[in-house]
């Protein structure tokens, strides 16, 4: 269900993730960036091959990263896709061996449901950092919400 994408999901990626950028809830994706950011990325199909959700993750520093882009398309909302890409990318975040995974969003309870704690923005000064050189708009983040998830307690609790 969940998977890699291909070269040729590159503008479905960008498209889905755009959907939602005119609202704020994620920021413009060019097919160019997708491109750069292809083995980041992990999406879930639906039974004909078209992508119905997105997720990537973007490195900080060789500890912390960032869950981004998640998006799921609205003829597919209520199936817990947004759970299983959440969680999905934490996996990837833990085997990259990231300790910390954060996420910025206007939904508290399914980054909660996921084992996210709500977290101040002034927490990840990288974050305010790059993102007042790209976009003002994604720090002045007023209805959205600021999560962490520690991925060193996920891999003890595994051992």
């Amino acid at each position: 269900m969940i998977g890699r994408p291909t070269e040729r999901d590159i503008a479905a990626i960008a498209a889905l993730n755009n959907l939602f950028a005119p609202e704020g809830k994620t920021l413009h994706r060019s097919p160019q960036f997708v491109e750069e950011h292809l083995p980041d990325y992990r999406v879930i199909r639906g039974e004909d091959g078209r992508i119905l959700g997105c997720v990537a993750i973007d490195e900080y520093s060789p500890s912390l990263a960032e869950l981004v882009g998640l998006a799921v398309h609205p003829s597919a909302r209520g199936r817990g896709y947004g759970i299983l890409l959440i969680e999905e990318i934490a996996d990837l975040a833990r085997r990259r061996g990231y300790d910390e995974l954060f996420a910025t969003s206007f939904s508290e309870r399914i980054f909660e449901a996921c084992g996210f704690t709500k977290m101040t923005l002034d927490h990840f000064p990288e974050k305010v950092l790059r993102y007042t050189r790209i976009d003002r708009t994604e720090v002045e983040m007023a209805e959205k919400h600021c999560f962490i998830r520690t991925l060193r307690e996920d891999r003890s609790a595994a051992a």
